[in-house]
């Protein structure tokens, strides 16, 4: 299988985004997405992304497995584990997901989801193909784990392309695989990572036109870097289907501030969440040292 992209080739500013969001939309108003409908109050379990520890994981010779990942989420008191897609073996055989699987059920731990780093933004040929391909074998690896939602990308608008004819090659491949998704029980969750999703507008006109039941928002708090990044935060909030807690937030002038958990709860929780709450610790600190703190606020704020 083709290795994910790396996250950071997906920054394309937000002079893209901007654009993005004012294309019309492909579909009438009365067939857009509309939020995920839920019973009963808020309700939150916790986990951690191996993007966590992904300087512990990564290279020739990682420090870590990530068997010795999911034996710190146990050891972390959580409730699930998030099995990012980049630091499995290649080939990644069923034989390997389903020892994961064990170990995850044998510590107690669900398999939250997994991500990839999925780039919908090619034109249609081999490239394009590609990528899609690459989603629908992490789709079936993801129904082998138990992962009930894989984080996924739109990617970037090329050089050579327009916003509006990307837009539309976006909404189609994700339609494509959620479709496959669906057959394998398995959500697809869209994040606000760059390119045209990196403002709630250019997030929000690619969610109102991917019409699939298997489709929703995967909120990444850190990724909206506007003046107002907690109210894009809300708007966009009703439509989660997982959630990606970072504990910095920064706005135009890349200057970084501690995360409000206690306000990003009080958004989370307005908005009808249930679901994983999942730390993606992203600073230069040793993740084996400072994530059990930070589970532990994130704990206290969202109960």
């Amino acid at each position: 299988m083709q290795r994910p992209l790396d996250r950071r080739t997906f920054l394309t500013g937000c002079s893209v985004a901007t654009a993005l969001a004012a294309v019309p939309s492909t579909l009438s108003s009365a067939n857009a997405a509309e939020p995920v409908s839920r019973n009963g109050a808020s309700k939150f379990k916790f986990s951690l992304a191996a993007y966590s520890y992904r300087k512990l994981l990564s290279g020739k010779e990682p420090e870590l497995t990530m068997s010795d990942f999911i034996d710190d989420c146990a050891k972390m008191q959580l409730e699930g584990t998030e099995l990012t897609s980049y630091y499995f073996p290649t080939p990644t055989t069923p034989e390997y997901l389903r020892k994961l699987k064990q170990q995850c059920f044998r510590l107690g731990l669900d398999v939250s989801g997994t991500a990839v780093g999925n780039d919908f933004g090619y034109p249609p040929g081999e490239k394009r193909d590609e990528q899609i391909a690459a989603l629908k074998q992490w789709i079936d690896n993801a129904e082998i784990l138990g992962a009930p939602v894989i984080r996924v990308f739109a990617g970037r608008v090329k050089k050579d392309s327009s916003p509006e004819e990307t837009h539309k090659w976006m909404v189609s491949a994700l339609e494509e695989c959620c479709e496959y998704a669906g057959q394998h029980g398995v959500h697809l969750a869209l994040e606000n990572h760059g390119g045209p999703t990196s403002t709630a507008d250019g997030l929000l006109a690619l969610v109102k036109d991917v019409q699939s039941p298997w489709f929703g928002v995967n909120l990444d708090t850190g990724n909206f870097h506007s003046d107002t990044p907690y109210e894009e935060l809300e708007r966009v909030a009703p439509y989660a289907v997982n959630v990606q807690v970072k504990v910095v937030m920064s706005g135009p002038d890349k200057q970084k501030k501690p995360a409000d958990f206690s306000r990003l709860a009080k958004i989370i929780r307005g908005a009808g969440y249930r679901g994983y709450i999942v730390l993606e610790y992203e600073e230069n600190e040793d993740p084996r040292e400072v994530c059990p703190s930070f589970v532990a606020q994130l704990r206290e704020a969202f109960a």
